[in-house]
C-alpha cells in the first residue's frame, strides 16, 4: 500500500492564503527531503506562477499540458506533471479554462470521483511523500473532487475581520462529504496574514479556540512583505529570502504538519 498523503488547502473564502500556503509548505516538505507534488487546482493560475513565470504558465495553458486538460479527457495525471527547478518539487499546472470545469463534470459518471481516478496511478506508485492540491474559493463538485481525492484537509484563514466569514458553511460541507468520502480528515486550520498589532488578530484566535475538535496549526503566517515580493519573482519564500521571518515560519508549519499527518 502506497504511503504517499494527499493534502488540500480549502476555504470557500477568497484572499486566505490557500495558494501562497501550498506552493511555501511544498517548498519546505521538499527541502525536508520529501518528494512533493503539488496540483494546480485553482484557474487564476497562483499555485503555477509560484514557480513559473507569467510566460512559461500561459505556455502550459496554450499546451493543453495541464489539470483542465486531464480532467476534461479524464486522463492519467502521471503525464502532466511538470518538474520546477527544485530537486523532490514537481508541479501539474492549471488552466485558465478550469473556470469551466464545473460545467464540463456535470454531466460525467460519477463525477466526484473523477480526480481521485485521474491520480490513483501517482498515489499507489509511491513516487511522492506528500501531493498537496490548491483549490478554488468555492464549494462545488469541483471542490468535492478535490476532497474526495484527499487524505487530509487544511484550511488557511485570514486573520482579519472578514477572515473567519462562511467558516461554518466550510465545516458543513466538509461533513457533507463524507458521505460520500469518509477518509477525509480536517487536519487543522492555519492563521495566514496575521497582525499581532491589531484586535482582530486576537478575535480570530478566540473565535477558532470556541469550535470543538478543531485543531490550529501553533504556527502562525505573519504578514510580511517578502512573500508579495517572492511570488512576483516566481519563487519560494525560502529561496527568495532564506532568512526571512516568513521563511521560517513556513519551515516550521510544514514541520508541523508532517508531524501532525504521521500520527
Amino acid at each position: 500500500m502506497s504511503s504517499t498523503k494527499v493534502i488540500c488547502f480549502a476555504n470557500n473564502k477568497g484572499g486566505s492564503g490557500k495558494s501562497t500556503t501550498c506552493a511555501n509548505v511544498g517548498y519546505e516538505m521538499s527541502r525536508e527531503g520529501h518528494k512533493v507534488l503539488l496540483i494546480d487546482g485553482d484557474m487564476q493560475l497562483n499555485l503555477t506562477l509560484s514557480y513559473f513565470d507569467e510566460e512559461k504558465a500561459l505556455d502550459f495553458v496554450k499546451s493543453e499540458h495541464n489539470l483542465y486538460s486531464a480532467m476534461v479527457q479524464q486522463k492519467d495525471l502521471e503525464d502532466y506533471i511538470v518538474h520546477t527547478e527544485y530537486d523532490g518539487l514537481d508541479l501539474i499546472p492549471s488552466s485558465t479554462l478550469m473556470s469551466s470545469i464545473e460545467f464540463e463534470l456535470f454531466p460525467k459518471w460519477q463525477r466526484e470521483m473523477i480526480l481521485k481516478k485521474c491520480l490513483s496511478r501517482v498515489v499507489s506508485s509511491g513516487k511522492y511523500d506528500y501531493i498537496l492540491i490548491d483549490s478554488p474559493p468555492t464549494l462545488g463538485c469541483w471542490v468535492m473532487n478535490i476532497m474526495c481525492a484527499s487524505d487530509e484537509l487544511i484550511i488557511p484563514v485570514e486573520a482579519s475581520p472578514w477572515g473567519l466569514f462562511g467558516l461554518a458553511n466550510m465545516f458543513d460541507f466538509v461533513n457533507q462529504i463524507r458521505s460520500i468520502a469518509p477518509q477525509i480528515h480536517l487536519l487543522g486550520v492555519a492563521i495566514t496574514k496575521a497582525d499581532e498589532r491589531k484586535k482582530y488578530f486576537k478575535q480570530t484566535l478566540e473565535t477558532l479556540a470556541s469550535y470543538d475538535d478543531i485543531t490550529v496549526f501553533k504556527t502562525i503566517i505573519r504578514i510580511d512583505s517578502n512573500i508579495e515580493w517572492s511570488q512576483d519573482n516566481s519563487r519560494p519564500v525560502g529561496v527568495y529570502k532564506r532568512n526571512s521571518r516568513s521563511a521560517e515560519e513556513y519551515m516550521n508549519l510544514a514541520k508541523e504538519i508532517i508531524e501532525y499527518v504521521s500520527r
